[in-house]
């Protein structure tokens, strides 16, 4: 049986150059960075390279960058770590205000819920279009007087729409402008750019990005390693307490052999960036031809703001944990909804929130792309799955 794996928004397989990468760090160099003797030296110039490289894809600086356990870590410390040093330090703010939007990965809405259930926080959940898109406007309009961070991702996990991030880091450097003059507290601008790193622009001074997150796993980087970008001067208590690894801001012995696999990562993603996108859109409009073929099937998420690894359908008379069992059987990896909350029986958050009917988001299924991907695989995708959607149509209980 073919074996098709197009869950590449979930996670992805650790790549033969990464794994190579890394390995020595669990052997022979196998030391505590922490350490002033040979192994720790050599320990703590593999994060040093590893650091520099994220630096530098990110145009920032090597001590903005702080290495956590995943995007998930990234966002709660970026969230937690302002909102606390704002609250203790500026005596006329009593509740921080943070603006999200309601399409947000689960990571960033129950952190923002956190801080709201014990006072630390107000909370703004914004709505969205149809497509998914936050409206610039409804941002401005959000604002108040104590607002101090917004909180937008870059690319959505489960619809894969793009957010117009470079605008509203435009607008948050406006109005922190007339703040400054004011002597009013600045609004931070953090994005979770984990969908988004692979392919679009994040450099953060151009975006006017103040906080970002992301995760290896999705860059065939192993499971256990991320980052968070934070730009110096923004007011920050560290989540963590222990020893003074990552600039005092994470305690905690490095894990070097994953730092090292997530600057490979980057790396790698540098030097491919380009082709490896044109030859993704390819193969993704090959894919979206092919299902709206299918009768009852509509794509979702912008028509053309899109990531190009991600192509999300809602399936007229299909339940999607039904459509992957079946896909499975014929060896094809996708997913309904994201990773995250897959296995709840709930509608997804994010297609309720772009206005779908709950049993219409039942209905859901993504197909996200890879760099292995081929066109071979695509084509059988697009042959197999109206047989499924046909086999689960016939099975689904006529209403009277």
């Amino acid at each position: 049986m073919k074996k098709i794996y197009l869950d590449n928004a979930a996670t992805t397989p650790v790549s033969p150059e990464i794994l190579a990468a890394m390995e020595p760090y669990f052997t022979n160099k196998f030391g505590n960075a922490s350490e002033p003797h040979f192994w720790g030296q050599e320990a703590r110039k593999a994060i040093d390279e590893a650091r520099e490289k994220i630096a530098n894809f990110l145009g920032a600086k090597p001590k903005e960058i702080i290495f956590t356990s995943c995007a998930t870590e990234s966002i709660n410390l970026a969230h937690k770590g302002l909102i606390e040093s704002i609250k203790y330090q500026v005596s006329s703010i009593k509740y921080p205000h943070i603006i999200t939007s309601r399409v947000e990965h689960k990571a960033v809405l129950e952190t923002c819920k956190h801080l709201e259930k014990i006072g630390w926080a107000k909370v703004t959940y914004l709505p969205v279009d149809k497509y998914g898109i936050v409206d610039i406007k409804d941002i401005r309009q959000a604002i108040r007087p104590e607002t101090v961070l917004v909180s937008i991702m870059y690319t959505n996990n489960e619809v894969g729409t793009i957010e117009p991030i470079g605008k509203i880091g435009r607008l948050i450097k406006e109005i922190n402008q007339s703040r400054i003059s004011n002597l009013k507290s600045k609004i931070f601008f953090h994005t979770d750019a984990t969908q988004a790193i692979q392919y679009l622009d994040c450099n953060v001074d151009g975006l006017g990005i103040d906080l970002l997150s992301f995760s290896g796993h999705k860059l065939y980087a192993p499971k256990g390693i991320g980052a968070l970008y934070i730009r110096s001067g923004v007011p920050f208590v560290r989540q963590q307490d222990g020893g003074g690894q990552e600039y005092n801001l994470r305690a905690g012995t490095e894990n070097v052999p994953y730092i090292v696999a997530l600057g490979k990562a980057i790396e790698l993603v540098e030097q491919n960036k380009v082709h490896s996108t044109k030859c993704i859109e390819k193969l993704k409009s090959k894919l979206i031809e092919g299902v709206l073929k299918i009768s009852g099937v509509k794509l979702v998420g912008h028509p053309t703001n899109q990531a190009p690894h991600i192509a999300t359908f809602i399936v007229e008379g299909a339940e999607g944990e039904a459509m992957l069992l079946l896909l499975s059987d014929k060896g094809i990896a996708a997913s309904s909804g994201s990773a995250c909350t897959s296995g709840l029986l709930k509608p997804s958050h994010v297609l309720t929130a772009m206005g779908y009917k709950p049993q219409e988001a039942h209905g859901s299924l993504r197909f996200s792309l890879g760099k292995d991907t081929t066109l071979k695989e695509i084509d059988y995708v697009v042959k197999v799955l109206p047989e499924v959607i046909k086999k689960l149509r016939k099975m689904a209980p006529k209403l009277i």
